[in-house]
């Protein structure tokens, strides 16, 4: 999906790992300018000069080097899928 590999969680996806080591990312489209704001984000975008609205943002992979910073945008990501599932 998405040119990646997509993790799913509740039957709904939660982020894709891109080939080039990026990650987009499924938020809240509340939380969406306040995300963009973290180092590495980036409205995503499905090809150039295309994007794909609020609530999917991409995060350069040299933001993702440490365990803490993979796990805080899979935290957002699964914040979203908990509200749009009902599912803890």
């Amino acid at each position: 999906m998405f040119g990646g590999r997509a993790i799913m969680a509740n039957d709904k996806m939660i982020v894709s790992v891109g080939k080039d080591g990026s990650l987009l990312v499924r938020v809240d489209t509340n939380d969406h300018d306040r995300l963009l704001q973290q180092p590495g984000a980036s409205q995503a975008e499905m090809g150039t000069g295309r994007s794909m609205g609020p609530g999917w943002i991409t995060i350069a992979p040299d933001h993702l080097t440490t365990d803490q910073a993979l796990d805080a945008w899979i935290e957002e990501a699964m914040i979203y899928n908990r509200t749009t599932t009902a599912r803890p």
